[in-house]
């Protein structure tokens, strides 16, 4: 069942790439506040519900953010803390905030090297 959830996060963030067009990168400025609060800090782990290294968002694709907290408003992906905060996001919040993260540079170890 993990798979298929995968899988169909995926397929939204393929057919959705279209969807964050509208995203405004100067509104999502204004709208990132709690995400910078895990994604923002470097090397950043997690302590609950288990340990683990928070993904950096910043040259994320666009249409995959918006799929990825689509999905976590929906209770398709299941973290409770993001799911908390998408679902306060409209479409529009999303759509903003992935435009912002996209225009920002890729900020992973790798591509540091």
């Amino acid at each position: 069942m993990h798979s298929l959830r995968i899988l169909a996060v995926l397929a939204l963030a393929a057919g959705s790439v279209c969807a964050h067009a509208d995203g405004d990168a100067a509104a999502g400025k204004n709208k990132v506040f709690q995400c910078e609060g895990c994604h923002g800090i470097p090397d950043w782990k997690t302590a609950f519900p288990e340990v683990y290294r928070v993904p950096k968002l910043g040259g994320q694709k666009p249409g995959y953010i918006v799929a990825a907290l689509k999905a976590y408003k929906s209770g398709d992906r299941d973290f409770a803390t993001m799911r908390a905060i998408a679902s306060e996001l409209s479409d529009q919040d999303m759509a903003d905030v992935a435009a912002y993260y996209g225009a920002q540079a890729v900020t992973s170890a790798e591509a540091k090297k």
